[in-house]
């Protein structure tokens, strides 16, 4: 209760208020439910395409934008108040990957540029502040890409639906992968938990279904962002014996902790990380051979056996074309950017106007096949989207592939290679 009210009150008050306050003495009020002045349908994008989020922000705009081009390939959708078909464009905005730019991006977008839709993704820093402001200005907004408890931590929400994974599902996921090898460790996991949403709400759920299953939990407790010295953390995990570690941390406070861990001469056997290892430019970054068996969460792939709701595509055809375009691997935001904007053109059309409480509604009543899977809100406004354990291994056309390696709660997307353990001891 506490960490959702002091969550409430930061993205409510502090940031809320302030942007709000701030955005509404520049621009002019809000018209609620006007009709459409523009010839076409605006989305708001913000995105984290530069800072420590930018790796989960890079495929924007060119998933969003191969997306847009199918919407419109016949003319847009209908909007009775136009009477006729209007095009998609959106608008993007950078947030810097900081929650405050995040807020005062969507304030803007909603009083300024007067969007009919905000679409938004990218971990709770960004999700949370940018839902905050359009339950502020009754906006709808759809949400995607930040873990469901961390999502939820900044609600009661009106006007915000969202499609992810809750941490319950990782953590059966992550302990899923240490019950895999279970006869060859000792049971014994450290871990990593930030100072942030995302920290916060993994730690108890983690340490209650760990200790469930026999593991002992060593936690040091939690830190801030940049941390520059781990090596007291890395001290305890050595004194308590730590086999495992896991944690949910961005790039580059893994990439501080996973070498000072070699320099200081711990090896764990495991390694489960969620955020830091997600994409291969952070996991390069790490370099030499430190990548090699790190194991992480992995929410799309070429292998997820679905298909675009607009072009009918496959999740391995849209990887393909940005490797063929970008010339660049693939990475799992490309889904859920595209993603988002399946669902918002479905809502569209089934709304057929930009009324936004009629828009609101319409959201809220989805049921659609998606290239990321199934999308169908609950009453606490949230979809669950498939999970399963990913590893990273040397890689034939790139430096570093990640291999599926743990689908047992979801079999119908398939493993393509066996679990390595224990992880070597790479320099």
């Amino acid at each position: 209760m506490s960490i959702n009210m002091s969550r409430r009150r930061f993205l409510k008050n502090s940031v809320l208020l302030g942007a709000a306050v701030g955005a509404s003495s520049l621009f002019p009020p809000l018209v609620k439910n006007a009709p459409a002045a523009r010839d076409h349908i605006l989305i708001g994008l913000p995105n984290p395409s530069t800072g420590h989020l930018a790796g989960f922000g890079e495929a924007s705009p060119w998933a969003n934008e191969r997306a847009v081009a199918a919407i419109n390939r016949a003319g847009g959708i209908f909007i009775k108040e136009a009477g006729k078909k209007l095009p998609v464009k959106f608008k993007l905005v950078d947030t810097q990957s900081d929650p405050t730019k995040a807020g005062d991006a969507a304030t803007k977008l909603i009083l300024k540029d007067k969007v009919d839709l905000m679409v938004v993704m990218h971990t709770p820093d960004t999700v949370n502040p940018v839902a905050a402001m359009c339950e502020r200005f009754e906006m709808p907004c759809i949400s995607l890409d930040a873990p469901v408890d961390g999502w939820l931590s900044g609600g009661p929400y009106e006007w915000n639906y969202h499609a992810f994974w809750t941490v319950d599902a990782i953590a059966d996921l992550y302990i899923g992968m240490w019950d895999q090898v279970a006869d060859k460790h000792n049971k014994t996991v450290g871990v990593l938990w930030p100072n942030d949403p995302d920290g916060k709400s993994w730690g108890p759920i983690f340490a209650k279904k760990a200790e469930a299953k026999g593991y002992k939990i060593v936690d040091t407790g939690h830190f801030p962002y940049f941390m520059k010295d781990f090596s007291a953390v890395i001290g305890a995990f050595k004194k308590q014996g730590v086999q495992i570690v896991c944690g949910v941390l961005i790039p580059p406070d893994f990439i501080t902790f996973w070498r000072q861990s070699h320099q200081q001469g711990f090896y764990p056997g495991m390694a489960t990380i969620g955020k830091a290892i997600l994409f291969p430019a952070d996991v390069e970054a790490l370099s030499g051979n430190l990548p090699q068996g790190l194991l992480t969460e992995n929410w799309w792939s070429p292998f997820h056996p679905f298909k675009s709701s607009l072009t009918g595509e496959s999740a391995r055809e849209l990887c393909e074309a940005w490797t063929r375009e970008k010339n660049k691997s693939w990475t799992a935001p490309i889904g859920f950017k595209y993603a988002g904007f399946e669902i918002a053109a479905d809502a569209l059309k089934r709304a057929g106007t930009l009324d936004k409480k009629i828009l609101l509604k319409t959201i809220g009543e989805t049921d659609l096949d998606t290239i990321v899977g199934h999308i169908q809100y609950n009453d606490k406004h949230y979809s669950e989207t498939p999970l399963v354990g990913g590893q990273w291994v040397k890689g034939k056309k790139f430096p570093w592939d990640v291999e599926i390696v743990f689908n047992k709660k979801t079999p119908e997307i398939p493993t393509t290679a066996k679990l390595i353990y224990p992880l070597p001891k790479n320099e």
